[in-house]
């Protein structure tokens, strides 16, 4: 079953790579104006994340979500923990009730088909790959961003084979099909809140694949909300 994902992922990413001619980074005010209202909030979304954090170990692990995940998540044996709220428009109720202040933003931006919280515990390397699917772009805002010794933040990701260290309540709009990784180079958990938002003005065929894709990854998550349980 890992091959058969792992073929349509790739058979996806062509496709997808044939259609859409796009950069690694893009610019969020023209792509995703909606950011400017998650990043204000950055503090409240903090606040509810740490709520979370205080029963860590209860969120489960990338590769306990998806197994297809385990050569990125389950490397190092070090924790990639993920805390889904929203998931390719399927809202996992009992996490979305712990998150308030997230929930509300959530509700007024449709666009927004995937939201959760990401936990990289200290020294976690997420090695190099690609995801599949370029219909959606993934927004990144740092809510709890470890600094290393020189007083950067700690944590890098490199996408594309360039850098990029994101504070607190900074963002970053990117597309995840180009190769990336990130390194947590601290002694402390890294928590930054990943939205996963349709791309806009896609060619017709593609934005119909791309609902028809959403649409029937939701279902699944649908059927299985204890998967997400944290």
């Amino acid at each position: 079953m890992g091959g058969f994902y792992t073929m349509l992922g790739i058979g996806l990413r062509w496709l997808y790579d044939c259609r859409i001619d796009a950069p690694a980074v893009l610019d969020a005010t023209d792509c995703f104006p909606g950011g400017t209202a998650f990043a204000a909030a950055w503090e409240s979304l903090r606040d509810e994340a740490l709520e979370v954090a205080t029963a860590l170990g209860k969120v489960p692990r990338f590769h306990e979500i998806m197994v297809q995940q385990t050569e990125i998540s389950a490397n190092d044996g070090r924790d990639w923990r993920v805390f889904v709220v929203k998931a390719y428009g399927t809202e996992v109720p009992q996490n979305i009730a712990r998150c308030p202040a997230l929930a509300s933003l959530l509700g007024k931006h449709p666009e927004v088909v995937s939201a959760s919280i990401s936990y990289l515990a200290p020294g976690k390397h997420i090695p190099l790959h690609r995801g599949p699917f370029r219909g959606v772009l993934r927004f990144h805002l740092g809510l709890s961003m470890p600094h290393d010794d020189q007083g950067e933040p700690g944590a890098i990701l490199w996408i594309n084979g360039f850098p990029h260290r994101i504070a607190d309540g900074e963002t970053l709009l990117w597309d995840d099909t180009y190769p990336h990784e990130v390194l947590n180079g601290t002694n402390k958990v890294r928590i930054a809140l990943l939205l996963d938002v349709r791309r806009p003005r896609m060619p017709a065929d593609m934005a119909a694949l791309s609902s028809l894709l959403i649409g029937a990854v939701g279902a699944i998550a649908h059927v299985r909300p204890d998967v997400f349980a944290g």
